[in-house]
C-alpha cells in the first residue's frame, strides 16, 4: 500500500519569510490556445521538500550531488510531541534500529529537534531526517541544528505529513526534483508498507 506523505504545494505550510507558491497559465484550452500550460514561481523549500547541505554550507554539497539512495529505502517512523531531547533521539534511534531501519527517520507530529538531539542523530551516521514541520529545528533559530544535521552529511525531509501514520518501520521514497546547483528541492514523498 502506498501513504502519500506529501503537501499539495498550492496550499501548502510556508516557512516565515518565504514566497508562497504561485501558478500562472499562460496557455489556455479554454481562451483557444492548442493546450494548457502552467507557469510555476517558488521557492525550494516550499511544500515537501528536501534540503541539501549548500542550504547552510557554504561549499556544502547540492541537491543534484546527492545519490539517490539517500531518499529511497527503509525507514522509521516515530511518533513524538514537542522538543526531541538527546535522551528522545536515542529512544527513536533504538526503535529504529530494532525495526532495522535506522538510516532514515521521520518523526511524526509536532516536534522540535533540539541541537542536543542533533548531534545524537549525525553521530550515528543516518541518512535522512524527516519532519512535519517546515524546519526541523526551532523556527525562530533553526541554524545550528541544520549545521549539526547537514555537516554531518544528513539529508533533511520537511513538510511531510503523517496524520495517521502509525509509528514503525516503512518503505520511503522522497526523491527530489533534479534541479542542478541548488541548496533544496520539492519532493512527493510516500511511504510503502511491507
Amino acid at each position: 500500500m502506498l501513504i502519500d506523505i506529501s503537501q499539495e504545494l498550492f496550499s501548502c505550510n510556508v516557512f516565515p519569510g518565504d514566497p508562497m507558491p504561485e501558478k500562472r497559465r499562460p496557455m489556455s484550452i479554454e481562451n483557444g490556445d492548442i493546450c494548457n500550460l502552467t507557469e510555476l514561481t517558488m521557492c525550494a523549500h516550499n511544500g515537501t521538500h528536501v534540503d541539501a547541505p549548500f542550504h547552510f554550507i557554504k561549499d556544502g554539497k547540492t541537491i543534484d550531488q546527492i545519490p539517490l539512495d539517500s531518499f529511497v529505502g527503509e525507514c522509521f517512523v516515530a511518533r513524538h510531541e514537542g522538543d526531541v531531547s538527546a535522551a528522545d533521539a536515542e529512544l527513536i534511534l533504538s526503535k529504529a534500529k530494532t525495526a532495522q531501519a535506522e538510516k532514515r527517520i521521520l518523526i511524526a507530529g509536532k516536534a522540535t529537534v533540539t541541537e542536543e538531539a542533533a548531534q545524537v542523530f549525525a553521530d550515528t551516521g543516518i541518512v535522512l531526517l524527516g519532519n512535519e514541520s517546515q524546519t526541523v529545528g526551532p523556527e525562530d533559530a533553526p541554524m545550528k541544528v541544520h549545521l549539526i544535521l547537514l555537516g554531518a552529511g544528513c539529508i533533511l525531509l520537511e513538510g511531510i505529513v503523517l496524520d495517521g501514520v502509525e509509528e514503525g518501520r516503512y518503505g520511503l521514497n522522497a526523491a527530489p526534483l533534479n534541479l542542478g546547483g541548488c541548496d533544496g528541492a520539492p519532493c512527493r514523498a510516500w511511504l510503502t508498507t511491507e
